[in-house]
């Protein structure tokens, strides 16, 4: 009788979000001392351009918005992701609680293997246009994102099933 092997779900690890690891995917959003100016007469510490937001297509527009992102439950099955073609995304936690946020090379016009960031409260993400992430992670509890995104016409949504999903076990505290 020949025997049956049973393939475990492939688990991800969970690293830190640092500028240099999230640079192929985007740009983290967080106080950098390198762009920061007074403004204000001085009563005020501009952090500049720390992402760029782009819309395109005939109508595209930027707009922010605001998430409320429900807690997930772990261990949590990743079975998705998605994409956005005409226009970056980025999410700003307004609740200052830490995020997970998942994203992945593109392989041939599908996600390669997930990689996956803890977001300190502190920090967001703006994700270029066309990379491949899992929809918003809150942790613990209800959290709300300042959203900024694309609006306008065109299909700006792609989605992608894994036929065996990865799994990430609960981020250590």
């Amino acid at each position: 009788m020949p025997k049956v092997s049973k393939r475990l779900p492939p688990h991800l690890d969970i690293r830190p979000l640092t500028r240099s690891a999230f640079a192929p995917f985007g740009e983290v959003i967080e106080a950098d001392p390198v762009s920061m100016r007074l403004i204000n007469g001085g009563t005020t510490e501009r952090f500049h351009a720390l992402a760029a937001t782009e819309a395109t297509g005939e109508g595209a527009r930027v707009i922010i918005n605001l998430f409320r992102g429900q807690p997930r439950s772990f261990p949590y099955d990743v079975a998705m992701m998605e994409r956005h073609p005409l226009g970056t995304q980025s999410f700003s936690p307004v609740s200052g609680r830490p995020f997970l946020v998942v994203v992945s090379e593109d392989e041939n016009g599908r996600p390669g293997r997930p990689q996956v960031f803890l977001a300190r409260g502190d920090q967001g993400v703006n994700y270029r246009r066309n990379v491949w992430h899992h929809p918003l992670m809150a942790l613990g509890q209800a959290s709300n994102f300042l959203v900024v995104d694309r609006d306008g016409p065109g299909n700006n949504l792609e989605e992608y099933f894994f036929e065996t999903p990865y799994i990430i076990k609960e981020p250590a505290p």
